[in-house]
């Protein structure tokens, strides 16, 4: 658990209290884990920061901010970077940090299908998942989120999580082969 995990329920009491100086605790804990996650989605760290600085704004400015911090504020970061995808213009003179770059750089199950497998292989195996899949993926294994995090986050139950991450899976140890054997947990 991050530091940032540990001190955001006092933070958000004294936001709910009115407290105003919590609200520039509780951004200095976030910013850099938003931009992070904003990153996944956008193209350019630059666009991730705006993004990051955004849903802080907004958080900040809800009425309502619920017990079950982190899934809440991350669904806010994910419908805004799709938003800002959605409605801006391709920038081809860049290109989109890859998946198979976020998850050789994480640790955990598929980083052994990183290391294990040639980076050309893993990049054929990825690119036959859908987007969802490897986003959902990304979001347990690369941002480490629980099942239940993931589902609040994408607005699925459970159950279409748990069994979407488990095809997901098997997809890449059938593109993987022996070397890529992943865990679903």
């Amino acid at each position: 658990m991050s530091a940032s995990a540990d001190i955001t329920p006092s933070l958000v009491l004294r936001l709910r209290a009115g407290d105003g100086a919590a609200g520039e605790l509780l951004e200095r804990a976030w910013r850099e884990r938003l931009v992070t996650f904003c990153s996944s989605y956008l193209r350019h760290r630059q666009d991730a920061e705006d993004a990051a600085s955004e849903v802080i704004v907004r958080v900040l400015a809800a009425r309502d901010v619920p017990e079950d911090f982190r899934p809440w504020i991350l669904r806010i970061a994910r419908n805004h970077c799709l938003n800002r995808l959605r409605d801006a213009a391709p920038r081809a003179h860049e290109p989109l940090a890859s998946d198979v770059d976020r998850i050789a750089s994480a640790t955990g199950p598929l980083t052994n299908a990183a290391r294990a497998d040639d980076r050309d292989q893993l990049e054929r195996t990825l690119a036959r998942l859908t987007p969802e899949e490897r986003e959902l993926l990304r979001l347990r294994y690369v941002d480490d989120l629980s099942r239940e995090e993931i589902a609040a986050i994408v607005d699925l139950p459970v159950s279409v999580v748990k069994s979407r991450l488990y095809e997901a899976i098997a997809s890449l140890r059938v593109g993987a082969g022996p070397a890529g054997d992943v865990d679903a947990s």
